[in-house]
């Protein structure tokens, strides 16, 4: 094959080593491979990139990436890479990818194309080329239907096309609706935080529940539970896709047996966590408005964590922290006003003044959008990672609390 032709993937021909991508939300690609090391799903360390983390692997580690990460969007299996400065290369090479691996004959696709610094700029004819491509290689020419990435049935077989610099990478993606769809919150609060993005809020605080006893985790801005129900679940080690479908199920030569004991395997291993764990509460919510409490109570029981989540409805001012040290990591409103029309500042500063008199030497991780109010809460708190939530640029801070009536300068 010469220097031009197609550089397929190794996935594209040989099932047993795939190179895969993570999609990450903005500030989350170094937990997401954080989460890959732990798991020890790669033999190879993870490769943060921009927007994610590379990996190499096979198909059940991607089944199991699927079902256990807690800080990913979406995992992609890189189809092929190859060069095209015109449609005819483009069709030509894109048709000898392995596409039988992933799609049936005639079934219908969603194609998201992208054109960068590229001679073919034009999407929607890049997209027109791929699945004529599709065609050529399976018999049949595809229908291009937009999926609904956000829904939480099977969606339409998404491939992903980029073109950069006359560089053409293919990927198809094995996730279907986002990660984030966990399938337990059907209730939600107001301005509700994302299931990844709270994962990744946990795993930021240096939270695992893993001592012996656990450390206790407070949340008192809870709202409909996501933060409680993601550390109860990292506690109780739940793997998060348990209660979802993905798009590999629908894919063809999909190991179904495979599956099934990956499955069984994460079941017996919650099940033996939640043994040790039993009688224990791991997280304390709370929140002033009992619409959102009841949201969390239902979602938490959807999630299978009622038991380890003691949740209450009280203002901040009302706050009881178990006895002992933990962690508080929260989601406080950084928004110009709340209802009422009330300064967030005040509630800052009161959240700095309650956790001062009541959480002395806890650990505090919390997300802002606003480093004027967050200094109102007058401790010493370090900001570094930087998310991205509802197109909001938002960062967390971390700090101690000190054992004082005054405000840490």
């Amino acid at each position: 094959m010469g220097p031009t032709a197609v550089r397929q993937r190794a996935g594209a021909v040989r099932r047993s080593a795939l190179t895969l991508f993570a999609v990450t939300a903005p500030g989350l690609a170094p937990f997401c491979a954080l989460e890959f090391s732990r798991l020890g799903l790669c033999p190879e360390p993870p490769q943060v990139e921009v927007g994610g983390v590379e990996v190499v692997g096979d198909l059940h580690m991607l089944y199991q990436a699927n079902l256990h990460l807690r800080t990913a969007s979406r995992l992609l299996v890189r189809l092929g890479e190859f060069h095209a400065e015109n449609f005819a290369q483009l069709r030509m090479r894109a048709a000898q990818l392995g596409w039988e691996h992933y799609l049936h004959a005639g079934q219908p696709v969603d194609l998201r194309v992208t054109c960068h610094r590229s001679r073919l700029y034009h999407s929607d004819a890049v997209a027109e080329r791929i699945a004529v491509a599709i065609g050529d290689r399976l018999g049949i020419c595809p229908e291009r239907h937009k999926g609904d990435e956000e829904g939480e049935g099977p969606s339409v077989q998404q491939v992903v096309v980029r073109l950069l610099q006359d560089r053409c990478t293919v990927s198809v993606d094995s996730s279907g609706s986002l990660l984030h769809r966990r399938g337990y919150r059907l209730a939600t609060a107001k301005a509700p935080l994302r299931e990844t993005l709270a994962a990744g809020l946990v795993l930021a605080a240096g939270w695992d529940g893993a001592e012996s006893p656990p450390l206790p985790l407070l949340d008192p801005f809870c709202g409909s539970g996501t933060i409680a129900i993601e550390a109860a679940q990292l506690a109780l080690q739940l793997a998060p896709g348990r209660q979802r479908s993905f798009a590999f199920l629908n894919w063809p030569g999909f190991d179904a047996q495979g599956w099934q004991r990956l499955l069984a395997e994460a079941d017996r291993r919650a099940q033996l966590r939640s043994a040790q764990l039993a009688g224990q509460v791991l997280v304390y919510a709370s929140d002033r408005d009992a619409g959102a409490v009841r949201a969390a109570q239902a979602n938490a029981e959807r999630a299978g964590v009622s038991a380890a989540v003691a949740l209450s409805c009280r203002p901040l001012s009302a706050v009881e922290p178990p006895e002992g040290v933990g962690c508080v990591v929260t989601n406080p409103p950084y928004g110009r006003r709340v209802q009422g029309g009330r300064d967030l500042r005040n509630l800052y500063a009161q959240l700095g003044h309650v956790l001062r008199q009541r959480c002395p030497g806890w650990e505090l991780t919390l997300l802002c959008g606003d480093r004027l109010l967050l200094g109102q809460v007058g401790l010493p708190l370090e900001s570094r990672l930087h998310f991205n939530n509802g197109g909001l640029s938002v960062f967390v801070a971390r700090g101690r609390v000190q054992p004082s009536d005054r405000p840490s300068l």
